[in-house]
């Protein structure tokens, strides 16, 4: 199969090749490495590839055959090094899968590799010492977001049609913005994080799938979504299959409009013309979209506060962990000045600041559900900015303790992360670009607690009217001329 072929499709797209006996799994897999190896030596997106280990049968589920790569954290592939993109866990192996890799497997999906991450996904860059920082197939002096972004380059460029992603933050709608892709965050308890792990960051973390397509994500969370034994909890039943909600018609949606972000920092003019652009789509398509103000239910230094209080102390008790495993010390060896900070800052919080900022997480969840008792949708950009130059992140950051880091980090991502400590979906939409660079521009859509079904009809009529798989950034796969 040639790369130009090959690049062409989604997941879904190449599930049918193979049930139909146009192209094996095993015809796919080497494909997706001539993939990487024609276009990764660019872009540092995929850190570790391996050969196959899973021969679905073809036909058995949508995505049977499809080849398809982790994320370098959060999930565990038996025999197969995790690494939290962090010099302190260099060489750290998984012994056994974990239940997302599992249904990943069961899923017909044929695993490759691990894309990079920041270390221990504590930014939404991915710049990190272990692996060298990631680069943005659209421009690559740009960064690719984080702290999914070696998925998200690694999709975008057209490696693998779809690959795993986490967002605590915003770390799947960053690199979805980022790189002109489509990627949901489900709503918290949709998919399991066990068995090591009942809830990560307090329940603010989530796993999802970046893909080129909506139909591929919907699929794939059809199939991998669901409690497992002792989750804590989880979320309700969708009533339909997700696959078939993309075909949907959403109806007439009330969709809140807000362009201005929590923090009250500056939005570029290319993004907010985007974003009106969008809007206007939207009305085009027959929603109600009406500028709302929607209130965070505390202010923005609490919020910042609290944030950086659950994720240092979550940070804390990993650096601790992996430290005592392997016999290294915590400190500049190891870990990079940014996460050093944080690890002491996490490190300093005390029990009673802790319960305080957990009292944060019910304040914003409240508030987020009373703005849906209202409307069905919000509508605003999902960055405020366009992907930024590789090194952005670092100048300045010197000296910053672990409140000033996530202060900047939430700074350059203020709209995505209070879906994450409401626990409610959202997703980021590659509807638009601008147009003197090109570079995407990602509009974000939040839906209520377990709405995930409004947001992929949504999605599936946004992919429709205004189509996005015919762009396609400068290093790409189905530009390369090997066979």
């Amino acid at each position: 199969m040639k790369l130009s072929e090959y690049a062409t499709y989604d997941g879904i797209g190449l599930a049918e090749l193979v049930a139909r006996g146009e192209v094996t799994t095993a015809e796919l897999a080497a494909t997706a490495q001539l993939a990487s190896d024609a276009v990764n030596p660019q872009l540092n997106a995929v850190v570790e590839t391996w050969p196959a280990e899973d021969a679905p049968t073809p036909g058995s589920t949508p995505l049977a055959g499809v080849p398809f790569l982790i994320k370098d954290l959060a999930v565990a592939m038996a025999g197969k090094r995790t690494e939290l993109g962090s010099r302190l866990a260099a060489g750290n192996v998984a012994g056994a899968d974990s239940s997302l890799m599992a249904r990943f497997r069961r899923a017909g999906l044929v695993t490759l590799g691990r894309t990079a991450t920041p270390e221990f996904a504590y930014s939404t860059t991915t710049e990190g010492v272990l692996y060298g920082a990631t680069r943005n197939p659209w421009d690559p002096a740009r960064s690719p977001g984080g702290s999914s972004g070696g998925s998200g380059a690694a999709v975008a460029a057209g490696i693998v049609p779809l690959a795993h992603a986490t967002d605590a933050a915003g770390s799947l709608r960053v690199p979805a913005a980022a790189n002109g892709l489509f990627g949901l965050k489900p709503t918290r308890g949709r998919t399991s994080m066990g068995p090591d792990a009942d809830e990560v960051f307090n329940g603010l973390a989530v796993h999802g799938v970046l893909s080129r397509s909506v139909r591929d994500s919907a699929a794939l969370l059809d199939l991998v979504h669901g409690p497992e034994v002792g989750d804590p909890y989880t979320a309700p039943q969708p009533e339909r299959p997700y696959a078939q909600e993309v075909t949907r018609s959403p109806g007439s949606l009330r969709i809140g409009l807000v362009t201005q972000p929590w923090g009250g920092r500056a939005v570029d003019g290319a993004v907010l013309d985007a974003t009106l652009r969008a809007a206007r789509l939207a009305e085009s398509l027959g929603h109600r979209v009406t500028e709302v103000s929607i209130e965070l239910g505390v202010d923005w230094e609490e919020f910042v506060l609290a944030n950086a209080r659950l994720w240092s102390t979550n940070l804390a008790t990993w650096i601790d962990g992996f430290a005592a495993a392997f016999g290294r010390p915590a400190d500049s060896t190891t870990l990079e000045p940014e996460t050093l900070a944080s690890y002491a800052y996490g490190r300093r919080v005390g029990g009673v600041e802790f319960v305080h900022a957990l009292a944060m997480r019910n304040s914003v969840a409240r508030a987020i559900g009373r703005y849906f008792t209202g409307h069905d949708l919000l509508l605003t950009p999902t960055l405020p900015e366009l992907p930024v130059p590789l090194g952005t992140y670092a100048a300045g950051a010197e000296g910053e303790d672990g409140l000033g880091w996530i202060r900047q980090v939430l700074h350059r991502s203020p709209f995505t992360a209070a879906f994450n400590v409401a626990g409610t979906p959202a997703m980021s939409v590659p509807v638009e670009s601008d147009p003197a660079s090109r570079l995407p521009i990602g509009i974000q859509f939040a839906a209520g607690y377990g709405r995930e079904d409004l947001l992929f009809r949504l999605a599936g009529q946004l992919e429709q009217a205004a189509p996005w798989a015919p762009r396609t950034p400068a290093v790409w796969a189905g530009a390369q001329q090997t066979t």
